[in-house]
């Protein structure tokens, strides 16, 4: 018998490269799919669901900006990135059996509905999963920070982030073989010694609002569920 998860409402956000697999852009079909399925075994452990997903699989910002674009223009061209992986999530949660709804944060009604609070948390009482794309909609702010934006809009339980290694390490553990991988970390913590989890925009409004960082392997097959129900590997990042 499976046990209970330990979180009733949450935010899974995924990067855009996560969905990349072994290329070096685009999608990879099997790691959709294999996340997706993560997702619907979630879901019916009775979950409520909402993700943000990253677009840097396809375009990145900053990356526009420091090859001579202007910041404003390249960071529209990631948002409309983000959505396009929304889309192509939404595809195989729908094949799966799992019903979705996409909103987006820039008006594109004919491909998703505008983001509007109470409709998404209607949608997530019903058992839909919903993807939140474009970001916050706005210039110079990451996914990371729209994710925690989201999640304490959604009056979730914990954000959790889906990543390319089990936990939050002391260095990149794929670099450094002795990099220490913690359990628990606190928010300030991860600010002064400057770990990639999230930027600081996202752990600061994640730790104003009181709300969990739960960062682990998307990659490892069944991970998201085990997370959900206190077991795998992971590190929690929230206050002592």
């Amino acid at each position: 018998m499976s046990r209970p998860p330990i979180y009733k409402r949450v935010l899974l956000k995924v990067s855009g490269e996560a969905l990349m697999g072994d290329r070096d852009y685009g999608l990879d079909i099997a790691v959709l799919k294999g996340i997706a399925e993560d997702i619907r075994d979630v879901a019916a452990l009775g979950v409520e669901i909402c993700m943000v997903i990253g677009g840097g699989n396809i375009f990145r910002g900053v990356a526009g900006a420091s090859a001579g674009m202007d910041r404003t223009q390249a960071d529209g061209m990631g948002m409309l990135a983000t959505v396009m992986n929304a889309l192509a999530m939404q595809n195989w949660l729908e094949k799966l059996g799992v019903t979705t709804r996409v909103q987006s944060a820039i008006p594109m009604a004919s491909l998703a509905e505008p983001f509007i609070r109470r409709r998404a948390m209607r949608h997530m009482e019903k058992g839909r999963v919903v993807i939140f794309a474009a970001g916050t909609g706005n210039p110079f702010f990451t996914t990371d920070t729209a994710a925690a934006l989201r999640a304490a809009e959604m009056g979730c339980d914990a954000l959790l982030k889906g990543t390319q290694v089990d936990g939050v390490y002391s260095a990149d553990p794929r670099k450094n073989p002795l990099a220490e991988r913690y359990t628990t970390i606190t928010y300030l913590d991860v600010l002064s010694r400057d770990l990639a989890v999230m930027d600081a925009a996202a752990i600061s409004l994640a730790r104003e609002n009181k709300l969990p960082i739960v960062v682990f392997n998307i990659h490892e097959p069944g991970a998201f569920t085990a997370v959900m129900q206190g077991e795998g590997k992971f590190t929690t990042v929230v206050d002592p």
